[in-house]
């Protein structure tokens, strides 16, 4: 997508060539296929179902996911899925890939819990393109409280009876098959199963939702009315849905910085062109010494966050990474998108806030990947109870007590 990630991967020793290699296949794919209809996605407020297809054939879908299923695992590691989200960043538009890959947050406890017999049926036809995917688990009394979901599935006999409804839901119009987290137990942690519900189906309905930003990632509300779920639709064991569902945040929440981290490149870039376009006061703006130190300190925090994020892939590939150092990484890429947007739109001045500019619209775009997936205050505290802090101790008393 940017000279910036380029120049950044080929000096870094996280890359090879077969990371570049799919960077310039994504570039074209993209080039080709997204950035000449975003506007129009952008006004119909969806990806259309032909772009799935297209990314199917490209190779797009199955990257990272066993190669019975229809995908490509060998040879694939964290970095690829980086240089995935990186290029795709580059259509200008975060709908793009919240439309095109919430299966790749959606799949994996399916692949890891659910019966073969369901994977055959599942897996392959998301991958070939030919059936779109929604996890719900966000409820309108709940959101970040996982724990408290409150939509109930009772067992009859060889079905499950499913009552309540799921909002926020990411390609909740399009998709055919839904991972849903519901209530099979008592009202604790322990009581939350993963069904996998398809639709169309009696008494399930949904309702689109419009929104400041992703215009063309459709988002709707979710509701179940008695619906009826066959037993073989359960992933995983009873009541033991909640740690799979938040385990799976992890990789969730490392996309997410990247996400942000790749918008940050946008911005910056938008603003570097302008800013060597643009003249003011006999010279070009980028002559203008605060204008370069704006720049140059964009620079300065993408390329920390980066690094970080990087480290915490190296770590993710090796099961080492930790629950807190990924809450902490969402938060501190996203503050950063926050930041660089906000900077570069002061680069633009009124051009930025003209609706149909990437700069306009990447600004629409800060908050939900700031709350998406974790909200930083939620993050927070994840972390500072991780690491152990309100237990007695910090990490400063962690050390005096190691060196006694």
């Amino acid at each position: 997508m940017s000279k910036m990630f380029d120049d950044w991967r080929r000096n870094s020793p996280y890359y090879d060539e077969t990371h570049e290699a799919l960077s310039d296949s994504l570039r074209r794919f993209i080039a080709r296929e997204a950035i000449p209809h975003v506007e129009t996605w952008e006004q119909q407020r969806m990806v259309p179902r032909e772009f799935h297809r297209k990314a199917a054939d490209a190779g797009i879908l199955g990257l990272g996911f066993a190669e019975e299923y229809g995908g490509t695992l060998e040879g694939v590691n964290t970095f690829h899925q980086l240089v995935k989200i990186e290029e795709l960043a580059g259509a200008g538009a975060g709908g793009v890939m919240s439309g095109l890959l919430t299966h790749a947050v959606a799949l994996p406890p399916l692949i890891a819990m659910g019966s073969e017999n369901v994977r055959q049926r599942i897996v392959p036809a998301i991958l070939r393109g030919e059936k779109i995917m929604a996890i719900a688990v966000t409820e309108p009394s709940g959101g970040s409280d996982v724990a408290a979901i409150q939509t109930r599935a009772v067992r009859q006999g060889d079905e499950y009876i499913v009552s309540g409804s799921k909002t926020f839901i990411s390609n909740g119009m399009r998709a055919d098959v839904f991972l849903v987290a519901v209530r099979t137990g008592e009202t604790d942690k322990n009581g939350i199963s993963i069904l996998l519900i398809e639709a169309p189906t009696p008494g399930f309905e949904r309702t689109q939702l419009d929104k400041m930003g992703w215009h063309c990632s459709d988002t709707s509300t979710l509701y179940f009315d008695n619906v009826r779920v066959p037993v073989e639709n359960l992933i995983g064991p009873e009541h033991d849905g909640l740690r799979h569902v938040l385990n799976n945040f992890n990789s969730e929440r490392l996309g997410a910085a990247q996400q942000a981290m790749a918008y940050s490149r946008l911005c910056l870039e938008e603003a570097g062109l302008w800013a060597g376009e643009r003249e003011t006061f006999g010279k070009k703006l980028g002559q203008h010494p605060i204008i370069r130190s704006k720049l140059a300190d964009m620079v300065r925090h993408i390329n920390t966050t980066q690094a970080w994020i990087d480290l915490c892939a190296w770590q993710f590939d090796r099961g080492a990474v930790s629950a807190a150092d990924i809450a902490l990484l969402k938060v501190q890429a996203t503050r950063t998108f926050e930041w660089v947007a906000r900077e570069a739109s002061q680069v633009l001045g009124g051009a930025s806030y003209i609706t149909g500019s990437r700069i306009e619209r990447l600004y629409r775009e800060v908050r939900v990947l700031a709350i998406g997936g974790g909200s930083e205050e939620i993050l927070l505290d994840l972390a500072g109870r991780q690491m152990g802090f309100g237990a007695g101790f910090g990490i400063e008393d962690t050390r005096v007590r190691a060196s006694l």
